[in-house]
């Protein structure tokens, strides 16, 4: 059985409105299709559902749902779930939905401590920056800055190395990233809209990344071309945290102090954490511990256990790789 025979089957034991997950999950449940060592076959299955439209494959038909997702049901079983749909000759305009099955699904800013978790285990301090509580009413704020900022500081281990880094250049003491996330990436399009919103928005940092919890095996040449020439790193965000990977890494770059000078003015949670940054790059060694806690305060929390990431997936419906 091929994956499309799979998802067509899975599609027809349903019989009903379904996602793109349930069907991955019927499938796998199922044994009807072995994915082997694919890193994203919920992925692969969401672009194949869309594929299935874009080729006007007739078999299979959709509902767009609040908030942009998409349900997929059998043409043949349109009756028998409630559809009612007026035919005309390229497309299906829906009239009434009755029974329509909402699936409960994460969304991108529950990823948000999933990502912070992760960083702060390669010792670095996150914070999420809301655009929406930026100052003005510009539209395109959420191409101006980050989801995220990040900053690691450089521990040496003596006080005399220490102090000939700070002497020789303070900004060789820390390193500034900025973090775009997306609930997954499932095609070429969007691949290209995300990619370029982290280009936007994270001029600014030493280090840029784009962040999603699923990614479509078929787009890896094209990160690979992207990250090559924009030099904008791509990490796979994991359920458990500690899992997630840089599948590109960043490119250095130095900082831009006149966007940075910006963004503290457009937003108050970013000027805090500049802020916070250089009071304890500038603290003595007297209150550096006060200053490091202050900074871990001040920035995302983040799991302490294991126990309390299942917990957290859980609640928020967020797929493992147990499921």
């Amino acid at each position: 059985m091929t994956i499309k025979e799979a998802i067509l089957k899975s599609l027809d034991e349903i019989n009903n409105l379904t996602n793109y997950l349930e069907i991955h999950n019927h499938i796998i449940k199922n044994n009807y299709y072995d994915f082997g060592s694919a890193k994203t076959p919920a992925s692969t299955i969401s672009a194949l559902l869309g594929d299935f439209i874009r080729n006007g494959d007739t078999r299979v038909k959709r509902i767009k749902q609040e908030g942009g997702s998409y349900s997929y049901y059998l043409t043949k079983n349109e009756q028998n779930i409630g559809v009612e749909v007026l035919s005309g000759d390229n497309e299906v305009v829906t009239i009434k939905l009755v029974k329509a099955t909402k699936s409960k699904i994460y969304e991108e800013r529950d990823l948000h401590k999933l990502l912070s978790s992760y960083l702060k285990n390669t010792d670095t301090y996150s914070k999420t920056i809301f655009h929406e509580q930026s100052n003005g009413k510009d539209n395109n704020q959420i191409w101006t800055h980050p989801d995220m900022v990040g900053i690691k500081f450089l521990n040496l281990q003596t006080k005399a190395s220490q102090n000939f880094l700070k002497s020789i250049n303070r900004v060789d003491t820390f390193k500034i990233s900025s973090y775009e996330l997306k609930r997954e990436i499932n095609s070429d399009s969007e691949l290209k809209k995300a990619f370029f919103q982290a280009v936007s928005n994270s001029s600014w940092a030493n280090y840029g990344y784009l962040v999603a919890f699923e990614f479509s095996d078929s787009l890896n040449e094209e990160m690979a071309r992207l990250n090559q020439s924009f030099g904008i790193g791509i990490i796979e965000l994991n359920a458990n945290p500690y899992q997630s990977k840089v599948l590109y890494p960043s490119v250095f770059r130095d900082l831009d102090f006149k966007t940075i000078d910006k963004l503290c003015k457009m937003n108050k949670e970013f000027e805090k954490f500049i802020e916070q940054t250089e009071k304890l790059m500038t603290a003595s060694e007297k209150y550096v511990s006060g200053a490091e806690k202050e900074l871990d305060e001040f920035c995302d929390c983040y799991f302490a256990n294991d126990t309390e990431v299942e917990n957290y997936c859980k609640d928020k419906h967020i797929p493992t790789n147990e499921e």
